[in-house]
């Protein structure tokens, strides 16, 4: 296997793989540079995927040490029961933070979609759709 013979950020040769005869890595070759930004601007739009489920885990371990507090007599019901609550929206609103993310995303896609099927249908002839009515 040949090595990447791009430069890195640090000046540094790469350590790839080249992926053809160009001598390239997949982030090096600048057939893929358009790849590689929309990777990365998905990327920024999602916020990382596992951050909801860290977010979930923790508020998980909470309500469970909350819990156990109760159940030990170390916490308060009433404060206890407010703080579930509390909680209990913030779980919510990830939620619906994760819904309206997911919505973007198709929203784009179908965009995306859209736009390259408008492209490809631009050369077609203009009489009527595609079934002849």
């Amino acid at each position: 296997m040949a090595t990447c013979t791009g430069i890195t950020r640090t000046g540094k040769r790469c350590k790839g793989v080249a992926i053809d005869s160009s001598g390239l890595c997949y982030a090096h070759h600048p057939d893929h540079a358009e790849d590689r930004r929309r990777a990365a601007r998905k990327g920024g739009h999602r916020g990382g995927r596992g951050r909801p489920q860290a977010e979930l885990s923790d508020i998980k371990r909470r309500l469970s040490d909350l819990a156990d507090d109760v159940l030990e007599g170390r916490q308060d019901k009433g404060v206890a029961a407010v703080a579930s609550q509390v909680l209990n929206v913030y779980l919510r609103a990830i939620s619906v933070e994760l819904k309206v993310r997911e919505q973007t995303e198709i929203i784009e896609r179908l965009e995306a979609l859209e736009a390259s099927s408008s492209g490809a249908s631009s050369g077609a002839s203009r009489g009527g759709n595609r079934w002849g009515a």
